[in-house]
């Protein structure tokens, strides 16, 4: 992971069509560095591209991000509970400390805002975590989605409480499923 930008790199994209949801995702030479929100329009990633990676070039090259890709499509498939890709993170040193954080957080569970402030070891910036995580710019693989309210409540998520919602339900059910395939079939 690393803080700094480089001008003049390559940010390579593609859009990853799967089950009606429509998300270009980004990649650097170092690793995926974005998967976007749901069905959300090219500018979404060309205006965070152009925040993050000042005078780089947005190239689409559906090779280069087909090994993220098919990762991601893999989760979504209920076959991945983790990815073993590289990431490109940009973000300040708290947000790094969060989103390292996130990666933490095992498949089919979850957490709340206070355990990652608790986690990176500042109790009070319960509010800022909550910041950080929605700056997150890796959907699905930084697995953001699995912060929820102290309460239990599905709280705010940048692809929309939806995605939220069937992510944690696709992880519910997949985490469930090794425990029923090792009853015994009842045989007649």
């Amino acid at each position: 992971m690393e803080a700094k930008t480089n001008a003049n790199s390559t940010i390579y994209w593609t859009l990853l069509v799967h089950s009606g949801w429509n998300l270009y995702m980004a990649a650097t030479e170092k690793g995926l560095c974005y998967v976007g929100s749901p069905n959300k329009p090219f500018e979404q990633l060309a205006e965070w591209v152009r925040g993050r990676y000042p005078g780089s070039r947005l190239v689409q090259d559906d090779e280069k991000v087909k090994p993220y890709a098919e990762q991601i499509v893999e989760y979504l498939q209920g076959v991945r509970t983790g990815f073993t890709i590289p990431f490109d993170f940009r973000g300040t040193s708290f947000q790094l400390a969060v989103w390292e954080a996130l990666c933490e957080i095992p498949y089919g569970q979850t957490r709340s805002y206070s355990d990652i402030a608790y986690l990176i070891q500042k109790p009070a910036s319960v509010r800022a975590v909550g910041a950080a995580i929605g700056a997150n710019p890796i959907l699905i693989t930084v697995p953001c989605h699995r912060v929820i309210g102290k309460n239990g409540s599905l709280t705010g998520y940048r692809g929309g409480l939806e995605m939220k919602t069937e992510l944690l339900r696709l992880e519910r059910e997949s985490a469930a499923a090794p425990a029923e395939a090792g009853r015994s079939p009842l045989h007649v």
